[in-house]
């Protein structure tokens, strides 16, 4: 029999402004005998500037927790914010446009438009919205990412690794309050997901960028401030400063006390 805990709110802000915050945050699908919690009553800030990663064993609910903190899925109950607005009270059309203006996305797949070159791509929410990009920012997130040289390139004609630096290039360009990353490398070889880690971390430290990286690699999770580990839809850990090493001592003892409970 497994013990409920009462876990704390996790700040974890360094003394940083929270750009985006959770509060009693539930996400359930069915009802009655069938009913499933995949969040279970969650609190967390994600402090401005940061790195965090989110880490726990598979149906933790670590995706879910970033789909609701991104605007891409609803809640059950509770509240989200980003900065000063609650994204869980906007209508649909509001919130598109706030995912649009506001935040930026990197998944697991590039979602690269093939007719499109690198440098079309990267601009390409921002053409649709239009806005007109800023040329010294877009200039530098593409000397960061080391793409200056494949701006012309369509995406069949660049590596895996090439592509999803595209990918995080476009996520940069419009300038976003916060990042979302759903298993960022995991269609790259370890190379190209060290390049894309590495960028990651750069955009970060020199382009003073907040991120939130799902991820189930203690590698990839090293490059990280701060890793939140969830289980059954809470929050039972975290850990600042984190090494690959002390990343899969912690993942370990989750997985021993999973099978002992």
């Amino acid at each position: 029999m497994t013990t409920a805990v009462t876990i704390p709110r996790h700040g974890g802000t360094g003394g940083r402004t929270a750009v985006a915050r959770a509060r009693q945050v539930v996400k359930a699908y069915g009802s009655g005998e069938t009913r499933v919690v995949a969040l279970d009553h969650v609190d967390v800030d994600i402090a401005r500037g940061r790195f965090t990663a989110i880490m726990g064993p598979s149906g933790s609910g670590k995706s879910t927790l970033m789909h609701c903190l991104a605007g891409l899925d609803t809640v059950t109950g509770g509240q989200i914010f980003l900065d000063e607005t609650e994204i869980t009270g906007l209508k649909d059309k509001k919130l598109t446009q706030l995912r649009r203006d506001r935040i930026g996305f990197i998944f697991q797949a590039f979602n690269l438009l093939p007719t499109l070159s690198a440098l079309e791509n990267i601009t390409l929410p921002m053409d649709i919205a239009g806005r007109r990009p800023d040329r010294a920012w877009l200039d530098r997130v593409v000397d960061t990412v080391g793409l200056a040289g494949r701006l012309k390139h369509r995406p069949a004609e660049l590596s895996g690794g090439q592509q999803q630096r595209v990918a995080v290039a476009r996520a940069l360009a419009a300038k976003p309050d916060i990042i979302f990353g759903d298993e960022p490398t995991g269609n790259l070889d370890s190379r190209a997901g060290a390049e894309v880690l590495g960028f990651l971390r750069q955009s970060v430290d020199e382009l003073e960028q907040t991120i939130v990286m799902v991820t189930h690699d203690p590698v990839a999770a090293s490059y990280a401030d701060r890793v939140l580990y969830l289980a059954d839809g809470r929050i039972v850990d975290e850990m600042e400063r984190p090494t690959a090493d002390a990343v899969l001592d912690r993942m370990k003892d989750f997985d021993a006390r999973g099978r002992t409970s």
